[in-house]
Order: structure tokens, then C-alpha cells, then sequence
């Protein structure tokens, strides 16, 4: 396991200087103040772990969080050998929800990558929150030494730094009154919409066509001086309203589902236990079910359509269950499958394995646990569960190509990676080295430990990136892959 506190390849993301393309640091439409990066704090660590210092320096080991502590003088940092990729960006305002949009697919994995998604902000003002569609593009690998390249250091720090090879980011955002809960996006036909939860208590549509084709335009650069970076940013911000916008719920919420089966089918539920669903209509908007589904006691913490049947849907909630629905039967008798104390406390997460009839998820008692849909009606007990996490699972999602492998987000500034199809080596735990006993403990399955994060709150899979995770959290946003997956 590989863990990072110090952030490797730390870069804040910029835009082009040439061609038209004004460089930025930290993109923050919350308030009228220029934001200056600080660089002393974002210097990247070079993770060889060999160090500079006058000082004689232990060797390198693994540290596995919650069963070690770092002793005086030690600090963490990241080993660069794991990864194939790893950036960090920031949108300004902490953005705790996002989604990630496809690209047009033609050459998706070559490097450099880019990766187009969309953020809700929760800025201390309500008047300075915003969706944030961006572009995080130019994005190269880490380039590995090996003992062979000594003589290739020089070359190496010069490629390193060549300003060609850095990471770049743009933005274009819609005004949104209050923070945003949560986002998720769809494309339906040319055009591409946003789902936001508000603060306000309001859930809406928004268009993105007119914010990506901002990504795809040149910022005038030498030949048109902005006077400041408020301006430039400012050229980026819309108000336009929602295409559509809910208001019968009775609180706020956090539950938001696109059908991935059914073109606009849509679900959403709130903290006072309702869940209401949506149909598109012939005029391009929705009609919403007034009767909300009938079930949940306590706050719907996550709504998840099923990513093969159209009528199904499941939920989680703070009343600790897991309920399984079917979205043509009368909501007071929708409710299929309930599963009772599913987690000893909230149920916060959980997601459909797109290849199995699988469905995982996570609660703030620090578990993660797969259900097996057709075994679920006779027996209440997961086919599989894990302790890692020693805070709230904050976020779970399944690989969307591997049916075994999933990530797996908590409180605790951890994601883990995990691999279901790994069973334990009987053998090789008897002959593990004495260092290496309290490796024992961890679960087979576990592939990967990342770290360096402050609150993970959301973990997505690249759909067209196999094995690239981009994560959200207080500190920023990660985008990264490892050699594990």
C-alpha cells in the first residue's frame, strides 16, 4: 500500500499563456478578491524518498493509516513508483459534489488526457455559488527513474519543468442561488444538462451547452490584456436560469440519479424522507410525481437507478436501510425489498455493479458492504464486507468495465481501491517477513491506499479512461491512476 501526504507532481492547474490563453492559479467565483497561489505550500515532493537533508534518513516504508503512528521526525510522502498519473486541481470554493462528462471517445487514453466534468460550489455566500463545468486537459504521466537514468537526471528536471508539460484548467459557470448539495450531469441527444440539489430546498435543470463551448474557446491572450484575473473570470459566469425546476419537495436534499436506461428519467430525494420521480415529456421538460415513494422513516441520503432494468431503482437512507423499488407500482406499495439494519448507522452511499446483480454500499459506521440482489429477499447479510475506512464511507462507486473492482471514499481522507476477486494466500501470509506482520490484518482485497486529501467527499471512475479516479474533496480535486488498477 502507497501512501502520500506531501503531494507528488503538486500542480496547480493553469491555462494556456500562448496562442491567446491567459495562465490562472485558483479559480474562485465566490468573492471579488484575487487569489495569489501560494507556492511554498503546493511545492511538489519528488517521492523518491532518498531527501536532501544533512540529516541521516531511515529507510522508506509502507505507513498503513489507523495502525501506525508517525514518529518525531517522520513525515509522509508520496512514492511516485505507484502511480501512472497523478494532478490536483482547484475550482476557488470548496465544490463537495461532481459528475464527469464524457468526451467525444476518439483518442480518450492518449496522453496528454483531458477530462471535462461539472462542480456545485458551497461558498460562504449564497450569492457567490455556482455549477462549474470545467476542463482539466494536458494532462501527463509521471515519468518513473530508474536506477538506469542517473545520468539522465538533468534531462529529466528539464523536461520536468518544460512549461508544455504543464497541467492546464478552464472554467465556465452558471450563477446559482445557494450552495449546491449535489450535481449530476447527462447528455440527452446534443445537449448536455446539469441536475443540482440546492441548499434552497430546490432541485433544477441547467443547460451546459453554452459553458463547454466556452471550454473549447481561446481566453484572448497577449493581444487582449485582461486587467485583472476578476475580469477573466467574470467573463466566464452566466446567469441563466434552470430549464427546469422543482420546488415540491419540503426540505433540502442530497439524492440525485439520471436513468442511465430510460433518456431523462430522473429521481431525487430529500432530507425528510421523500423521494419523487421524474418523466420527460414530449415538450422537453419533466413531469414530477407529486406522490412521493412510500418507505423510508428518515433523510434519503442516496438515490441509484439500476443500470439494467428501467423500472428499478434503490435508496438509502439514515434509517439505516437499503430499500429496493419498482417505479410503475403505486408509490405507497413501490417498495420491493427492504433491508433493515443494513448498517449499524446512517446508510450514507451505494451503487449498482453495471455486470453483476450486485449493489455496495457505505455508512458512517466506517463499513462498506456488497449486497446480492437475487440472494437479498431470503437473507438479510452481504455477500461481503469491510471494515478499512475509520471514518463515515463517504463515497462509493463500482469500475465501470471490471464487475470486481470498486472505490471507496471516507472521512478519514482516505480512497481505497478494491479488487472483490482476490482471495487470501494462505501461504504467503505465513511466510511474511516480521516487518511486514501487521499487513495481515488488511483485507486481501485491498489493492490501494490514497492519501493527501482533507475530507473526501465524491469519487467517480472515468468512463472512458479505464482505471483514471477523480476525487473532490475540502482540499481540492485529485485526478490520478495507478499501476494497481
Amino acid at each position: 500500500m502507497d501512501a502520500e501526504d506531501k503531494r507528488g507532481q503538486d500542480v496547480e492547474m493553469r491555462e494556456e499563456e500562448e496562442e491567446g490563453e491567459e495562465p490562472i492559479d485558483d479559480v474562485d467565483d465566490s468573492d471579488a478578491e484575487d487569489d495569489e497561489d501560494d507556492g511554498d505550500e503546493d511545492e511538489a515532493d519528488d517521492g523518491d524518498g532518498d531527501g536532501d537533508g544533512d540529516g541521516e534518513e531511515g529507510p522508506s516504508r509502507a505507513f498503513l493509516p489507523g495502525s501506525q503512528v508517525l514518529e518525531e521526525g517522520e513525515e509522509l510522502s508520496m512514492d511516485e513508483r505507484a502511480y501512472v498519473l497523478y494532478h490536483q486541481a482547484h475550482l476557488g470554493p470548496p465544490c463537495l459534489s461532481f459528475d464527469l462528462i464524457d468526451g467525444d471517445g476518439q483518442g480518450a487514453e492518449q496522453f496528454p488526457l483531458t477530462v471535462f466534468g461539472v462542480a456545485g460550489s458551497q461558498a460562504a455566500k449564497a450569492s457567490g455559488n455556482s455549477i462549474i463545468a470545467f476542463k482539466m486537459f494536458n494532462l501527463h504521466p509521471i515519468k518513473h527513474k530508474s536506477d538506469e537514468d542517473g545520468d539522465d537526471d538533468d534531462e529529466d528536471e528539464e523536461e520536468e519543468d518544460d512549461p508544455s508539460r504543464e497541467p492546464k484548467l478552464k472554467v465556465a459557470s452558471i450563477r446559482h442561488n445557494g450552495a449546491v448539495n449535489r450535481v449530476r450531469c447527462k447528455t440527452l441527444g446534443t445537449t448536455a444538462l446539469a441536475a443540482a440539489w440546492g441548499e434552497n430546498g430546490a432541485v433544477g435543470i441547467y443547460g451546459l451547452n453554452g459553458c463547454l463551448q466556452k471550454l473549447e474557446q481561446p481566453m484572448g491572450g497577449s493581444k487582449q490584456k485582461k486587467k485583472n484575473q476578476k475580469e477573466a473570470l467574470d467573463w466566464h459566469r452566466e446567469s441563466t436560469p434552470p430549464i427546469f425546476q422543482f420546488r415540491g419537495h419540503l426540505t433540502e436534499g442530497f439524492a440525485l440519479a439520471w436513468s442511465p436506461t430510460v433518456p431523462g428519467a430522473f429521481a431525487s430525494g430529500d432530507c425528510s424522507k421523500n423521494i419523487h420521480l421524474w418523466k420527460p415529456t414530449e415538450d422537453a421538460s419533466w413531469s414530477v410525481d407529486q406522490r412521493p415513494l412510500v418507505g423510508h422513516t428518515d433523510s434519503v441520503e442516496d438515490v441509484q437507478w439500476s443500470p439494467n432494468e428501467e423500472n428499478v431503482l434503490a435508496s438509502c437512507s439514515v434509517d439505516r436501510t437499503v430499500r429496493v423499488w419498482d417505479s410503475r407500482a403505486r408509490p405507497d406499495r413501490a417498495c420491493m425489498i427492504t433491508v433493515e439494519g443494513a448498517h449499524s448507522s446512517d446508510v450514507n452511499v451505494i451503487d449498482w455493479n453495471r455486470n453483476e446483480p450486485f449493489l455496495v454500499s457505505g455508512g458512517d459506521d466506517g463499513r462498506m458492504k456488497v449486497w446480492d440482489l437475487r440472494r437479498i429477499q431470503a437473507s438479510a447479510e452481504p455477500v461481503a464486507a469491510f471494515r478499512h475506512h475509520s471514518g463515515p464511507v463517504t463515497s462509493v462507486e463500482w469500475h465501470h468495465s471490471d464487475a470486481t473492482v470498486l472505490a471507496s471514499s471516507g472521512a478519514d481522507d482516505q480512497i481505497a481501491l478494491w479488487d472483490l476477486a482476490i482471495e487470501k494466500d494462505e501461504e504467503a501470509a505465513e511466510g511474511q517477513a516480521a516487518s511486514d506482520r501487521e499487513l495481515k490484518d488488511l483485507p486481501p482485497q485491498l489493492l490501494f491506499i490514497h492519501q493527501g486529501m482533507q475530507d473526501v467527499k465524491e469519487i467517480h471512475w472515468h468512463r472512458q479512461i479505464p482505471g483514471l479516479v477523480v476525487s473532490t474533496s475540502h482540499s481540492g480535486f485529485d485526478v490520478f491512476k495507478t499501476i494497481s488498477v
